[in-house]
This record gives structure tokens, C-alpha cells and sequence, in this order.
């Protein structure tokens, strides 16, 4: 089962709409400090309503613990990332991918996406770079739009 990996979600409601959508798919959520909100922060715990038992939650200090711990776990850790190389559906993604998702104002890192094995994005055709005014997709939906290809492709 992939895993989804926040890189220091600011937005509670936005971290409790993943959440939710985790424990829907039985996937586990990792979210790497620093977060732009406490754990128990009440818009947290409203957006995942009562679904908070069924989520299996991973808190890593910072990118290099959570980095230590996907490595001894396995799998690639791939990016989404607006300036990723190809895009996500064109992935043949596997069972013990990691989809490592950025902070909403400003995605991710260089030095973290170059630690990556690959880095993804999702085509919008109402981007900036498509002559629109999108910047990116909210950070929920982003993840739903990915962990579900992910769980399609595979299906048995």
C-alpha cells in the first residue's frame, strides 16, 4: 500500500482532509515537523470528523528522520512537485512507494526533491505555465488525485 508523506503541512484542515482520505484507503500518513499547527489542533481533528482512530499516523522530527526511516523501510519516495519531470499517470507506481507531497505555499524543497527517485506533477490545463492563473491544486486533493491512480493501478 503506498504511503502518503506530508513535508510540513501548514493548514489543518487541508492535513485533516488527507487524513481522512487515508484512513478511507488504509494508507499511512507521515508528516514531517515542522507543522504550521499542533496535532490537536481543533480544525485538525474536525476536518478528519471521527475517522481519527482508523488513521495510522507517522510524526518525524524533520526530513532526515523521516528520510532514515523510509530507507529502512524501502521503496522509492517520489515527489509531487508543480516542477515535476513527467506526469504522475504516465507512473507505474508500486506497493511500497512513498508519495511525498509539499507544503501548500510553497511545495518542496530542492535539496528534498533531488533526494527523490523520481518527481511527478499533476497536468493542469489552467496553470500559469498553460497561460492561466492556477498555481497549484489544494493539498487534499492533490493527494487524492495521486494515491488513487496509485491504488487503481494496483488493483489485483
Amino acid at each position: 500500500m503506498p504511503q502518503v508523506v506530508l513535508f510540513q503541512p501548514q493548514i489543518p484542515p487541508n492535513t485533516g482532509n488527507v487524513a481522512r482520505t487515508c484512513a478511507a484507503t488504509n494508507s499511512e500518513l507521515h508528516l514531517i515537523e515542522p507543522l504550521g499547527f499542533e496535532i490537536n489542533d481543533r480544525q485538525l481533528r474536525r476536518a478528519g470528523l471521527d475517522y481519527w482512530p482508523w488513521v495510522k499516523l507517522h510524526l518525524h522530527a524533520d526530513f532526515a528522520a523521516f528520510s532514515q526511516h523510509q530507507m529502512e523501510r524501502g521503496g522509492r519516495l517520489l515527489a509531487l512537485s508543480r516542477q515535476g519531470a513527467r506526469p504522475y499517470a504516465q507512473e507505474r507506481f508500486a506497493a511500497n512507494d512513498w508519495l511525498l507531497f509539499g507544503r501548500e505555499t510553497d511545495g518542496l524543497p530542492q535539496e528534498v526533491l533531488q533526494s527523490c527517485s523520481q518527481s511527478l506533477a499533476i497536468p493542469m490545463a489552467g496553470s500559469i505555465e498553460h497561460g492561466g492563473g492556477v498555481r497549484s491544486l489544494n493539498l487534499s486533493v492533490a493527494v487524492g488525485v495521486v494515491l488513487f491512480e496509485a491504488l487503481r493501478q494496483l488493483e489485483p
